[in-house]
């Protein structure tokens, strides 16, 4: 800077010293009032959440499913993220893959929690079918910057001994196979419960209310190290 200053030293007539001092100035109040140069606030993560009616509060009051008690939480530990629930119920990882595209372009998430599989298994679908979509999914997730969480489901054992287990399996195939975060059963703590019949509605199927903050805390210790 001495060089810079000290213009009588290298020969810098009344016009170049003008100049110079014009630059300087300029810096000077754009560095020490931050007027004009442009600062990029850090965007706040957005979480989007592609799931079924385990997500979508199926046969519950609005703002009483996980994903909602997700958002409190969120809220009351002062972590600044955005919640997109795009959870149909009755949606298949078939329907979850066709709309992830569109899902991603829209919300540019920055963490994408698949919970998908559990209606495959209720009709009976194949299971690499299953596997072939969700792997899917989490590739597209991560090719458009998000990370990515699998929650893992499991059936009744009526569905046969092989069936459950490979079923139980799969998720967690897909997590290791594209470097996820894996919830290993998202119903853990509810379908497997003493009293799991009170904690599901009559169809047994859907959880109650009740049972969604558990659900909760099944996701959360796997997704709060995402955020950071």
């Amino acid at each position: 800077m001495k060089n810079l200053w000290d213009v009588n030293r290298i020969g810098v007539g009344l016009l170049g010293r003008r100049r110079v001092l014009a630059h300087c100035s300029a810096l000077v109040l754009a560095l020490g009032l931050g007027g004009s140069l442009p600062v990029q606030a850090a965007r706040a993560p957005v979480i989007l959440v592609v799931g079924d009616s385990l997500s979508a509060e199926y046969g519950l009051p609005r703002g009483t499913g996980w994903v909602a008690l997700l958002e409190r939480r969120l809220a009351s530990q002062r972590i600044e993220a955005k919640v997109v629930n795009a959870s149909i119920s009755g949606d298949t990882t078939s329907g979850g893959r066709s709309r992830l595209p569109g899902l991603l372009a829209q919300h540019k998430p920055t963490l994408v929690i698949l919970e998908l599989g559990g209606n495959d298994a209720l009709r009976g679908l194949p299971l690499a079918m299953t596997q072939a979509n969700l792997t899917e999914m989490a590739r597209a997730s991560k090719a458009a910057g998000a990370r990515v969480l699998v929650a893992g489901m499991q059936v009744p054992p009526n569905y046969g001994r092989k069936y459950s287990e490979d079923f139980a399996a799969l998720f967690g195939t897909v997590a290791k196979a594209e470097g996820t975060a894996l919830v290993p059963f998202l119903l853990k703590g509810v379908a497997d419960a003493p009293n799991a019949d009170v904690l599901f509605q009559p169809d047994r199927i859907h959880p109650r209310e009740t049972a969604h903050p558990t659900m909760l805390d099944n996701v959360w210790p796997v997704l709060r190290p995402l955020l950071k």
